[in-house]
């Protein structure tokens, strides 16, 4: 059986020091990874703490990822007096206030238009967050940065394990841990079984390697996008419920 370690990462390439690196392409990657995990609770902050129109949001969340390229904010970051989260609502509020005095509307691109903004999918999320209450929003940036961590997440496992061959592994996944996370029912492994015609000894192995190798992919995820090893393990166990 082929086993996958379930070990925390020995070592940490964090995104978050790799934006000050010397070498342009690893800036770029770097950047790219930032905003793709950053860009939908910045939306999300701006759309709730600034109360921004949604073509407003849509505007001050890209201009404020161009603005820290250009400007290099997150060279600033000092791991020892905030975790990143809270530097970048501090950077966020910043530019905010900024472009509101500036009265800018102006799209920008700058460096990371490859990345894509779903912010039809990100103003569903907000409304279905909030329900009937609206919650604090450092507490919808939280959870939008969680929605970030385990929808790349997901998205990495799918490509991981179709790459390898491993697409069934990935469909029982779906079907037992992220269906049921919508219809409230998860399915017996008997059931899977039937559905897959495999037996329920085989519907355990593949789901205990594509589990082990989801959460592999969330400590990779959180370890490249934290600021230091305190804001790592405190994700940890935010998401997981571990001590790293």
């Amino acid at each position: 059986m082929d086993c996958v370690p379930s070990t925390f990462p020995a070592t940490r390439v964090s995104v978050v020091h790799a934006l000050a690196s010397e070498d342009r392409a690893a800036r770029q990657r770097a950047y790219d990874a930032m905003v793709a995990m950053y860009w939908k609770p910045v939306y999300t902050y701006i759309r709730l703490r600034w109360k921004a129109t949604r073509e407003d949001a849509e505007d001050l969340t890209q201009d404020f990822f161009h603005r820290a390229l250009e400007k290099e904010w997150f060279t600033e970051f000092d791991a020892t007096r905030a975790r990143f989260r809270t530097f970048l609502r501090t950077c966020v509020d910043r530019n905010v206030m900024n472009a509101r005095r500036a009265a800018t509307r102006d799209k920008r691109g700058g460096g990371f238009e490859h990345v894509s903004m779903d912010f039809v999918s990100a103003e569903s999320e907000i409304v279905a967050s909030v329900g009937g209450e609206l919650p604090e929003p450092d507490e919808l940036f939280r959870r939008a940065w969680i929605h970030s961590v385990f929808d790349s997440a997901v998205a990495r496992l799918k490509s991981d394990l179709t790459t390898r061959g491993k697409s069934l592994h990935y469909e029982l996944f779906s079907r037992c841990d992220l269906f049921s996370l919508d219809t409230g029912r998860r399915p017996t492994y008997a059931e899977l079984g039937r559905a897959f015609e495999i037996p329920p000894t085989q519907v355990t192995n593949f789901l205990a390697l594509a589990r082990r190798r989801f959460r592999e992919i969330v400590l990779d995820l959180l370890a490249e996008t934290t600021g230091d090893e305190r804001d790592f393990a405190d994700s940890v166990r935010e998401l997981l419920g571990v001590m790293p």
